[in-house]
């Protein structure tokens, strides 16, 4: 069965608040453990006003506490923002505290805009040194050397599992050499899938963290009992994204009935771009799509994001999700 995960932009709806998405996170991952999705992955953004998972790792522990047996990460971490030492002993004490649990997504962009990224990290940050960050992450969290000067306490020994994740053919390629996993964010930004995902197959190099490729891929579901249901819910992201793209960021917006079809072409276009690897619809419109998704891109992993303003259709959309799993599941055993 290819398992399906899910992410958690932990998103701040308009009129609420960050505590609220933060229990709502914890809710979520809860219902999720219950459903049997495989990871829940929790991503970095900065100065976001519908993003409330800026400290990642803290809130990950939060999830992690609240859960027994669903791996608990990062979709991601941005390595630019950190040194390797800090987010080694961060991801390393998440790892003792919860053995056998975490996961390590890491990214090369800032996951925000670049006055906050100089913020962050005041020297500013450096997206050309990723590589060499990512090895210095890897080598914190292994065995440490004899003589070692500088070790991640906690953190050395415990081989937290590292992902790379991405949105250009970069990524795919430093995850090939590395014979690191690989997650790819065609939840927002589609464009260079298939070529990505081409790239990380045709060069990887078994290593000791994995024998064969493994790639996860972003998707967005948003599934209700009809079309109509699960179309008015997914407006609420469809207006996040045009908001973001016009440079006025903010909290997540109502759902507006009709929203595509009362959009101007600009903003449908947004919307068709940014959201082209999508599920909306009723199970059996969803189930038809992600199928279909699978097939063209051999996908191992599907990881899956959902920000509708209401948190009970959120609930909602993934047990409904994880019954079209199921389908395609059982499906697949019998093929």
């Amino acid at each position: 069965m290819i398992p399906f995960s899910v992410l958690d932009l932990a998103p701040i709806t308009e009129g609420s608040d960050a505590r609220t998405a933060l229990a709502n996170s914890v809710d979520l991952a809860r219902h999720a453990e219950d459903l049997g999705y495989r990871r829940y992955w929790l991503a970095e953004h900065h100065n976001m006003p519908g993003i409330a998972s800026a400290a990642t790792a803290v809130v990950i522990g939060q999830v992690a506490a609240a859960t027994q047996r669903i791996r608990v990460g990062a979709g991601g971490i941005m390595l630019p923002n950190h040194s390797p030492l800090v987010v080694a002993e961060q991801f390393g004490t998440l790892e003792t505290l919860f053995p056998g649990r975490i996961d390590l997504g890491l990214g090369r962009a800032p996951g925000t805009d670049q006055t906050t990224a100089r913020a962050l990290r005041r020297e500013g940050s450096d997206p050309r040194r990723f590589p060499d960050d990512v090895a210095e992450v890897l080598a914190l969290l292994d065995d440490p050397e004899p003589g070692q000067a500088v070790r991640a306490i906690p953190g050395a020994g415990t081989r937290v599992p590292v992902w790379i994740l991405g949105s250009s053919r970069f990524g795919a390629q430093l995850a090939a050499a590395l014979g690191l996993p690989y997650a790819f964010a065609s939840h927002f930004a589609p464009g260079e899938l298939m070529a990505a995902l081409a790239d990380y197959r045709e060069g990887f190099r078994p290593s000791r963290f994995l024998d064969r490729p493994h790639a996860m891929v972003g998707f967005n579901a948003y599934v209700a009992d009809t079309d109509e249901e699960a179309r008015f819910h997914a407006s609420s992201m469809e207006q996040a994204f045009v908001a973001l793209r016009n440079g006025r960021p903010g909290p997540i917006p109502p759902p507006v009935a009709g929203y595509r079809e009362s959009a101007s072409r600009f903003e449908r276009a947004v919307v068709e771009q940014t959201m082209a690897c999508s599920a909306i619809g009723s199970p059996e419109t969803v189930e038809r799509e992600i199928e279909a998704f699978l097939k063209r891109t051999g996908a191992d992993e599907l990881i899956v994001t959902n920000s509708s303003f209401d948190h009970a259709a959120r609930r909602r959309s993934y047990e409904l999700l994880a019954g079209v799993r199921n389908r395609i599941a059982a499906r697949t055993e019998v093929s």
